[in-house]
């Protein structure tokens, strides 16, 4: 494609230009590494690096043309390589990017019936939920989720929750060349302040919840929850969005939404409605929408996701009875309030909650389902780098819930467990402490809580889910909660 059509069709705002615009652009790279012979490169200034720095790179290995917001002559380009190569100066090379990663790969998104979910807790198992409802009733579909991507039913490793805006156009762009007709993405905080989704077009979007997160990059909970307002305030007119009426950010996000807003709870009135009627470790019976319907899932929260599921699914057109019908056919996310038991009669739960709110919805469903019939033994720690602020009050959550908490190394990263550990025990006081091990190898504490367990109890082991590994200085190391379980309950 034509630099210059490819200018024009994005409607960027361009501030100067260097070298001719009629260059066939033969694709677009946001990193220097993956730059090939005619490609457009996207120098973007992000929290870690700056890829201004990374220009000269990108032109060794044949970019034909930059856009970046440094003026050119801050740019160091020699006298050949400034008559061979375009500089294009904008405002925002951050929302450029997805503009134009838009347009070179056809407007993708505009021949799906893209729904975009975000919020707190519950992103992944709404998004993936959906993708599985809409096959059982024989659609083809995709899926951009923390645990995996999939085009159909093709796996595609999953990076991040929400890829950069290249990446993200070139999977939309396959899942048409494959004949998908509908498309589910998780929109996290940071993808959508960075402008990630930028230049997408979404038929609709739900929100789940909002709890503390992340405020390790956003500062403040206010400029959190203004990140995932964002994604509704730019949703079309003719699109949809579905709003958790029990959480009080609900109606927030939706205030200033142009698209057709319905809401949904488990607690109070709206537009949808469920509840509880019979519960166990395996699942749930509900009345859904006047409607009973027996699913795979477990507690109040799931009710909520399942909820947020139904929503979006009777807007995009399909009929209540094949939705109930294939709610009761979905099967938990990887990794989100699984069950695995033990010959002995000692049930253990894996499940990703990383924040307090998460572990709480998590303890209030477990103890829903014993009714005081067994113990609760939580093993739990909280990711290195990451918002420390959480840590106390999640040490708080487990140890209100619990009849036994083992403190535990989640995902260190760059940080040393035993001082993660003991930012976690700083919330606790000396009563609350008389419930706690702290024992720093993962896996010691999990036959740990396997060896305290008796017939009837459940031991919850939280925080890293679906995850398979243990990032520690960088590197990622085999572990796998499923695994540890089944090990230590042999």
């Amino acid at each position: 494609m034509l630099l210059s059509a490819l200018l024009k069709q994005s409607h960027i705002t361009i501030l100067a230009t260097n070298g001719s615009l009629e260059r066939e652009v033969s694709g677009v790279s946001l990193d220097s590494r993956q730059v090939k012979p005619g490609h457009l490169f996207f120098a973007v200034k992000g929290t870690q690096a700056d890829g201004h720095a990374y220009i000269p790179k990108a032109l060794e290995l044949g970019a034909i043309a930059v856009i970046g917001t440094e003026p050119v002559e801050n740019i160091a380009l020699s006298t050949a390589t400034a008559e061979s190569v375009s500089y294009i100066q904008v405002a925002d090379s951050q929302s450029a990017v997805g503009a134009i990663a838009t347009v070179f790969y056809g407007n993708p998104s505009q021949k799906l019936h893209l729904v975009g979910v975000t919020g707190t807790n519950g992103k992944t198992t709404t998004a993936t939920l959906l993708y599985q409802l809409v096959r059982l009733l024989g659609h083809k579909a995709g899926l951009l989720s923390t645990v995996c991507n999939y085009v159909d039913d093709r796996v595609v490793p999953a990076a991040q929750t929400t890829p950069d805006p290249v990446t993200l156009n070139a999977l939309l762009a396959e899942m048409v060349a494959e004949g998908c007709e509908y498309a589910f993405m998780e929109c996290s905080s940071h993808a959508i302040h960075q402008r990630r989704i930028a230049g997408l077009t979404f038929a609709g979007g739900v929100f789940t919840n909002l709890t503390r997160d992340h405020l390790d990059y956003h500062g403040t909970f206010e400029a959190y929850r203004d990140a995932k307002k964002l994604f509704f305030d730019e949703l079309p007119r003719e699109a949809f969005a579905i709003t958790n009426a029990d959480d009080r950010n609900g109606l927030f996000m939706t205030q200033n939404c142009r698209a057709a807003v319905q809401t949904y709870s488990t607690r109070t009135a709206a537009d949808l409605k469920a509840r509880i009627i019979e519960e166990s470790l395996e699942g749930m019976l509900l009345r859904l929408d006047d409607e009973e319907v027996s699913v795979r899932f477990v507690g109040r929260f799931n009710v909520s996701n399942l909820l947020g599921v139904y929503g979006a699914a009777r807007a995009l057109g399909f009929p209540k009875e094949d939705v109930l019908r294939a709610l009761s056919l979905l099967k938990p996310v990887n990794g989100r309030f699984e069950a695995i038991r033990s010959p002995k009669g000692v049930s253990a739960i894996v499940d990703y909650a990383h924040t307090p709110d998460a572990l709480e919805n998590v303890l209030n469903a477990i103890h829903d389902v014993l009714r005081g019939r067994g113990h609760v033994i939580t093993v739990c720690g909280a990711g290195g780098n990451r918002d420390k602020g959480k840590r106390p009050l999640m040490a708080q959550e487990a140890v209100r819930q619990s009849d036994r908490v083992i403190i535990t190394s989640d995902n260190p990263r760059f940080e040393e467990p035993e001082a993660i550990i003991q930012d976690m025990l700083a919330g606790l006081n000396d009563e609350q402490r008389q419930k706690v091990l702290t024992i720093t190898d993962r896996r010691e504490a999990i036959r740990a809580a396997v060896m305290m367990a008796q017939s009837g109890d459940v031991i919850l082991v939280a925080g890293k889910g679906h995850e398979p590994y243990q990032e520690i200085k960088g590197v990622k190391h085999h572990f796998d909660d499923h695994e540890e379980i089944r090990a230590a309950f042999q």
